[in-house]
């Protein structure tokens, strides 16, 4: 059977792996003049495979272990987790609609046009707000949550 911390080590090191995949993928979004349907999926090549790196380890060992381990460091931990994937969440609810109704104004295929986004719907600034507040709610919770993470890693299996 494989032991605790070599399980930790690995969920660890995918955690902390996803951390470049997050920032390289914000770093084209932050780069593009033009948000093209291209620019896009370059994005999420970047960032789905960071959200998968976070993900299979919180889902696969984090979640199951919980109710175990309320105690402490852990519970914020936890806590803080929690209010990223909620703000993640959050910006979806946002970055669906705002997806749909540039396809439906054929701005992927013709990024060239000059349109306002907000002249679009009534209610992209609120769609637009949404997925910002949820875009920087999530890395902040989700880097708050990581060094506790690697806090608690190092005091229970490295220095403990």
């Amino acid at each position: 059977m494989v032991s605790d911390s070599t399980i930790a080590t690995g969920a660890a090191l995918m955690v902390t792996a996803s951390l470049p995949f997050y920032l390289y993928g914000a770093w084209i979004m932050i780069d593009a003049e033009v948000v093209t349907w291209d620019v896009l999926i370059h994005h999420l090549k970047f960032i789905v495979p960071g959200l998968v790196l976070n993900t299979i380890p919180v889902a696969g060992w984090m979640v199951p272990r919980l109710l175990d381990q309320l105690r402490g460091v852990l519970v914020l931990h936890a806590v803080l987790g929690l209010q990223a994937y909620a703000l993640l969440a959050f910006a979806l609810t946002g970055i669906v609609r705002i997806l749909q109704v540039k396809r439906e104004a054929d701005l992927y295929s013709d990024p060239t046009r000059d349109v306002d986004l907000d002249d679009l719907h009534p209610n992209m600034g609120a769609w637009r707000g949404r997925l910002r507040v949820g875009v920087f709610g999530y890395v902040i919770f989700w880097f708050l949550a990581w060094l506790l993470g690697l806090y608690q890693f190092l005091t229970r299996y490295l220095l403990g």
